[in-house]
């Protein structure tokens, strides 16, 4: 789970968790320490993005989080994906979307309006 996914409850009226189990079912949701570093500061700011993040750290706490060599967010997603501790990553940002499908990794990201969708490599 990167940063954008766990803000799209409030950023894109989605419910995330509901559509990841219709996706996958019962699985372990695993995000980066760095996601979680992020988060607590985008919450710290104001306005909608602020209300986003808060939302999101409060989603995070249902993911293990992992330690990475990474400090940036997307890096540490993308070094999870490349150890194997993760067979999707959840997002919506697209160039990293781009990065992971271009290193065979599956990618899950917003589909229509509210809907998530699996997209292969």
């Amino acid at each position: 789970m990167d940063t954008s996914a766990l803000m799209m409850p409030v950023e894109c009226d989605v419910r995330v968790f509901d559509e990841l189990d219709r996706l996958l079912g019962d699985v372990e949701f695993v995000t980066p320490a760095a996601v979680i570093a992020e988060l607590d500061r985008l919450s710290s700011g104001a306005g909608e993005e602020a209300t986003a993040a808060s939302v999101g750290r409060d989603l995070a706490d249902r993911c293990r989080v992992v330690e990475t060599d990474e400090s940036h967010a997307d890096d540490a997603l993308v070094e999870l994906a490349a150890r194997g501790e993760c067979e999707y990553v959840v997002t919506n940002d697209g160039p990293l979307q781009d990065r992971l499908l271009e290193r065979a990794v599956r990618v899950i990201g917003l589909r229509g309006r509210n809907t998530l969708n699996i997209t292969q490599p």
